[in-house]
């Protein structure tokens, strides 16, 4: 995650600038990802400002009225005062600024401490690299809590991170709890989201897992959300598809093999997780820490999808690209060995399971919900599918960063982004009724609302012939009613132009 997607209030007019030894001026603030910028309204357009991010060592904030005053005090010495009008404009910027409590870490640059981890991820400022290295021994293959998501909204974030090794003595570590810590706010709460039942989690002590013990993160409340993993998921599929392509026409035979597939079981635990991520993190105003056993399965499905919640850009094409890249593929996801074979290999491994395309259906799910608060289509998904599984290009091969630098995939294979983002492929995955939505979207999960995803496990069964025709169509009169309202728009202009004609020969 970039510093610039914290960024609330990127810019403000109507500044005033306190500095020593400087006359006061009034100017445009600027914020960037890397500077705060201050311009003077001087017709030579001179900067009177550029300030690193960070040399800001601490920021006060004062309100009189609707006025906010941000005093920044610097790591060289400078005190720098800026009037900003507006109460919440001024809580924005000083929210973004404050931002810099995060940063980019690259203790992992060679892969020594986590070999699934990327070499670059953000985590509190407060904790050094040494730290972090004791806290990666902490935890299963060494991946520990990083930053995964902040939300704009209230500067709540989402971390993420594999279980901690506490075994059977309930082994502790005093920079693991340091590092969650640090990202609560003072006064406030945070809820850890453990994707295994409390049994597993309970059983998984004997083999040297574990989870965090009350006693020793009293800030944090555990809950605990089941949700399958590895062969469950895999046999899942195989039912499921078996039950797809069973050509007998009885329906009660149809009705009871879906159910015992338990897919749209699989589906409504992982959407009814992440829910509750989101609501802890945007009505609850507490941060999250999520976690299961390796911390690349289901809790990527959970972080991501409450993501798509939560955040209008992984509702976009590009956002959706950035949030896989991010989520799926530096995090760690092991699609090598996940997509390995699908549902019709008699030769089954032991690592395979349909975890991401687990994913994509809760996606779907969502978008069939809100059809217009998404940019792309099912066709986007289907390919995402399609391309995990079996691809000429680089993106999804290998099981991490790790493997993929070793191969040196990013010299000999082409990006599947690089193909998708070519105009003339983007058009067929763009979404004709999409309307950005800045809201945060709540799906519904209850059993009624989740629905059998016909485009991936129907479409080799029958036709899709008149499900294209009618989606044509859609586009179709979709492009007509735009035609039809530049018209209405040009007939308004020309009708008041001529009414004001009228008016001024009646004048005359």
């Amino acid at each position: 995650m970039e510093f610039a997607e914290l960024i609330k209030t990127p810019r403000a007019d109507n500044v005033v600038l306190h500095r020593p030894f400087y006359p006061v001026v009034e100017g445009t603030l600027c914020l960037t990802g890397h500077h705060l910028i201050f311009s003077s309204r001087r017709q030579d357009n001179v900067e009177e400002l550029w300030l690193l991010h960070s040399n800001i060592d601490s920021i006060d904030k004062r309100f009189v009225g609707s006025l906010g005053t941000i005093i920044i005090k610097c790591k060289d010495l400078r005190i720098i005062q800026l009037d900003i009008p507006g109460m919440e404009e001024c809580l924005n910027i000083a929210s973004s600024i404050e931002t810099n409590e995060w940063r980019l870490s690259y203790v992992n640059k060679d892969f020594s401490v986590s070999p699934s981890y990327p070499p670059i991820v953000t985590v509190p400022k407060s904790i050094d690299d040494e730290a972090l290295r004791k806290v990666a021994m902490f935890r299963h293959g060494g991946r520990f809590p990083v930053l995964g998501y902040y939300h704009k909204k209230n500067g709540m974030v989402m971390m993420r991170s594999s279980q901690p090794l506490t075994g059977t003595n309930g082994r502790r570590c005093k920079e693991d709890e340091k590092l969650i810590n640090a990202t609560l706010r003072p006064g406030k709460r945070g809820y850890i989201i453990d994707t295994r039942s409390l049994n597993v989690a309970q059983q998984a002590r004997a083999k040297g897992g574990g989870f965090e013990q009350e006693a020793h993160y009293p800030q944090w409340r555990r809950i605990h959300k089941s949700i399958e993993r590895y062969h469950i998921l895999q046999e899942s599929l195989i039912k499921l598809v078996e039950a797809c392509n069973d050509q007998s026409h009885n329906m009660d035979r149809w009705l009871s093999k879906l159910e015992a597939s338990n897919w749209l079981t699989h589906v409504k635990e992982i959407l009814t997780t992440a829910c509750l991520a989101a609501q802890c993190i945007d009505r609850e105003g507490a941060s999250v820490l999520v976690h299961g056993t390796e911390g690349t399965d289901s809790t990527l499905q959970v972080t991501s999808l409450a993501q798509i919640i939560l955040d209008p850009r992984c509702r976009t094409i590009r956002g959706f690209e950035a949030l896989v890249e991010r989520e799926w593929l530096q995090a760690g996801h092991p699609f090598q060995q996940r997509c390995a074979q699908s549902a019709y290999s008699n030769s089954k491994q032991k690592w395979e399971a349909p975890v991401f395309l687990l994913f994509l259906d809760c996606v779907w799910q969502i978008l069939r919900q809100f059809p217009c608060s998404f940019e792309f289509n099912y066709y986007f998904l289907l390919m995402l599918f399609e391309h995990a599984y079996a691809s000429q290009f680089g993106t999804f091969l290998g099981n991490n960063e790790n493997e993929r630098c070793k191969l040196k995939l990013p010299q000999k294979t082409m990006s599947l982004w690089s193909w998708v983002n070519r105009p003339q492929e983007l058009n067929k995955f763009k979404n004709p009724l999409y309307e950005a939505n800045s809201l945060v979207i709540w799906p519904s999960v209850a059993p009624q609302s989740l629905q059998l995803w016909e485009g991936i496990f129907l479409r080799w069964n029958r036709s899709s012939k008149f499900l294209d025709e009618s989606y044509e169509e859609m586009i179709n009169i979709i492009k007509y009613n735009k035609e039809l309202q530049v018209k209405v728009n040009l007939l308004r202009r020309q009708l008041a132009e001529l009414k004001t004609d009228d008016e001024m020969q009646e004048s005359l």
